[in-house]
């Protein structure tokens, strides 16, 4: 059964959070502060379903970024606040906004001048790597961090939802070997159901799909997670740290490097 849920980042700079994998986070949300954008629907969004419409903010500009970012960067230094990465997160899919690569420019840039040690990141659903732009700049951070939730098409068409027909799990596969050596790639496994479907991507032949995907990409590393919030389908069920560390084991003998 899916619910109503709204949990929007009110403003183009959040934070600092922290993020129980990237650290003490400041966050860039390049969609409205009123609505969601993107261009997956994924059952588990904590920022709910896309029907919640875009607001009417619209998206912010590359100058509003500058402002917003160097304000909040002056106030952490000045009161010695600590920061680990800065993460484009935000109300959807960050590289939808055009002014992404520009963006991604300006961030590194003043990161440099504040706080030159800290990392930058981005958590991209994958859908715009098809775009030379946007790949470009997702080598410029430090953690491109890309989505691959199954290398099973009907399940990563149910559990990511992907606006775009043309997008599909062999297409992804793919591009993302353009990344080879330098992304990060980041899988959810999760239970359930949705509309009446079954969703488990913790199979022996999901995972046995992902670690030739995971091969075939060569990241440098794969984050795998499970749920942590409320999410807008709730026929979902979490998959436990030891299951996730069983899983974790038998992409390891694969000899890929995996986090959980």
């Amino acid at each position: 059964m899916a619910k109503d849920q709204t949990v929007l980042f009110h403003s183009t700079v959040f934070g600092p959070i922290h993020s129980r994998r990237l650290g003490t986070s400041l966050g860039i949300n390049l969609l409205p502060d009123d609505g969601k954008i993107c261009s997956f629907d994924c059952v588990y969004c904590e920022a709910g379903y896309n029907a919640q419409g875009s607001g009417t903010t619209g998206l912010p500009s590359a100058e509003k970024l500058r402002r917003d970012l160097e304000a909040k960067l002056q106030d952490m230094k000045s009161k010695g606040e600590n920061l680990d990465v800065i993460t484009f997160s935000g109300n959807g899919e960050p590289t939808l906004n055009p002014a992404f690569p520009e963006v991604v420019g300006i961030v590194n840039e003043l990161r440099d001048k504040y706080f030159p040690n800290a990392k930058t990141s981005v958590l991209t659903n994958s859908t715009r790597i098809f775009d030379p732009k946007v790949a470009a700049a997702l080598k410029l951070v430090d953690n491109n961090i890309l989505k691959l939730d199954s290398a099973i098409e009907p399940t990563m068409r149910l559990i990511d939802n992907p606006a775009s027909k043309e997008f599909t799990v062999e297409r992804l596969i793919e591009a993302l070997k353009q990344f080879s050596g330098e992304g990060v790639i980041q899988t959810m496994f999760l239970r359930g159901e949705h509309n009446g479907k079954k969703i488990d991507n913790t199979t022996p032949e999901e995972i046995k799909a992902l670690i030739e995907a995971y091969k075939a990409i060569n990241p440098r590393q794969v984050m795998i997670y499970s749920l942590d919030r409320s999410t807008p389908e709730e026929a979902l069920v979490k998959v436990e740290k030891d299951e996730l560390e069983r899983i974790a084991d038998e992409i390891r003998r694969a000899g890929i490097n995996v986090t959980v």
